[in-house]
């Protein structure tokens, strides 16, 4: 729940700023015909529609399991994130080239060039502020993790989606600044096209990066090794194991698990033994770790296990390092 909670912070923080100035700059471009303006108020747009479809992730994931869907809710959030990063590469970045574009073929100077810069600087401190808040989070999220390793393995993707956002949105206000004191001061006013241009890149590789991180949630990632070897640890100091073998996970959501542990029990064990062990297994494994929704255990030899498992859990292994 406090990871939610952080989420929803995450995204608020970044909706208010986003919807605020959307509308600022598109008083600026209607004002001066700036392009880089138009496209920069396209991209804040799109951000806060982008924050409503995150918070509608968050609270269609948090419904609870029914008939229909026996394991719950939880893909929706990575379906969401996906759908959001579909959005800043067909709306942001898509509307961003093809303004810069017809800004270059048919040029027109700005208007009181001024206001853009006012609107620009209040952007980049709201833009700041709500970024600063998505890194925070991200940073507390992370523990000791590089940036990019975690973002792989992030399980989470509301808090890098947001700052993902947001980094973009400083970089492609900067690049808005530039080209319209540019096109002023050289009296050029197809570099107010050319800064267009640079906004729609600049969205368009957020779009897809943000896309590649997600794809692996939707698809289903495992959980991360420490869980995993925590659960095999839970099992093998039971008294009825002879070993457990190895353990398969995936993420349903941030902070749900699904997990099938295959386990060789000790021979002489009766039917009732071994329902007694999986049920003090299970309530161990629930108690230290909540987040598993789930648990499968599976009778097995090792050698069983490892020939037809080998190959997954050597790749697993490798990946780990």
């Amino acid at each position: 729940m406090a990871s939610q909670n952080s989420s929803r912070k995450v995204i608020y923080a970044a909706l208010l700023g986003n919807l605020l100035i959307a509308v600022t700059k598109f008083v600026a471009a209607a004002w001066t015909g700036s392009s880089a303006m138009l496209s920069e108020g396209v991209h804040s747009l799109v951000d806060t529609g982008n924050e409503l479809l995150l918070l509608y992730g968050l609270r269609q994931a948090a419904r609870p399991a029914d008939v229909h869907h026996p394991l719950g809710y939880g893909r929706e959030l990575y379906f969401w994130t996906f759908i959001v990063a579909i959005m800043i590469f067909a709306l942001g970045a898509g509307v961003s080239l093809y303004e810069g574009i017809s800004h270059i073929r048919r040029p027109v100077h700005v208007e009181d060039p001024t206001i853009n810069y006012v609107v620009l600087g209040l952007s980049l401190l709201f833009e700041g502020g709500s970024w600063w808040v998505a890194l925070k989070e991200f940073r507390r999220a992370k523990g000791n993790l590089g940036y990019f390793r975690a973002v792989r393995e992030s399980k989470d993707p509301t808090t890098f989606t947001v700052l993902f956002e947001d980094s973009a949105a400083l970089v492609g206000l900067t690049i808005a600044l530039i080209g319209i004191s540019a096109a002023h001061a050289f009296e050029i006013p197809e570099l107010d096209g050319v800064a267009s241009i640079g906004i729609g890149l600049v969205l368009a590789f957020t779009a897809l990066a943000l896309a590649r991180e997600t794809k692996g949630l939707l698809i289903g990632e495992s959980a991360r090794a420490g869980l995993q070897d925590s659960i095999l640890r839970i099992a093998q100091a039971d008294p009825a194991i002879e070993r457990a073998n190895g353990i398969l996970t995936v993420h349903l959501a941030p902070r749900q698990v699904v997990a099938a542990l295959s386990i060789d029990f000790l021979d002489d064990l009766t039917t009732a033994d071994i329902e007694d062990c999986v049920t003090r297994i299970e309530a161990q494994v629930r108690e230290q770790h909540p987040e598993i929704r789930m648990l499968f255990v599976k009778p097995q030899s090792a050698g069983t296990y490892r020939k037809r498992h080998g190959k997954t859990v050597a790749m697993t292994q490798n990946q780990d390092r």
